[in-house]
């Protein structure tokens, strides 16, 4: 059974920076797309980033460009989200998601397994 715990979440100032991490277990994920989403109060669930766990490949949503950085470990079986220059609109629940296949996957929907979320709080 796939389980996705994300941890490192809180309250941050503005320009300050947070790393959450996800740790994946109940299978190898070589096959995997392993994604970031976000979701702010009142809004829908955003795409932040993706990586493929195999190649380490990365892609990026328009919100992270510039300042937040994907990346996983395949030794802990975990995947990060390094997040600088944070702005109070960044403040969301942030999701960790898999998705089996060979694409990239920018929807929701698109994701069979998710964590169950942790806070980001960046005050102004």
């Amino acid at each position: 059974q796939v389980r996705l715990v994300e941890s490192g979440g809180g309250l941050v100032q503005a320009g300050g920076s947070l790393r959450l991490s996800c740790t994946a277990s109940g299978r190898t994920f070589s096959n995997y797309c392993m994604g970031w989403f976000r979701q702010a109060p009142g809004k829908e669930r955003e795409f932040v980033a993706a990586i493929r766990w195999s190649s380490g490949l990365t892609y990026y949503g328009d919100s992270a460009k510039g300042r937040f950085t994907i990346s996983r470990d395949n030794a802990k079986s975990t995947v990060a989200l390094q997040m600088n220059s944070l702005k109070p609109e960044d403040t969301a629940v942030y999701y960790c998601a898999a998705s089996y296949g060979s694409g990239w996957y920018l929807n929701s929907y698109d994701y069979s397994y998710w964590g169950q979320g942790t806070q980001v709080t960046v005050s102004s």
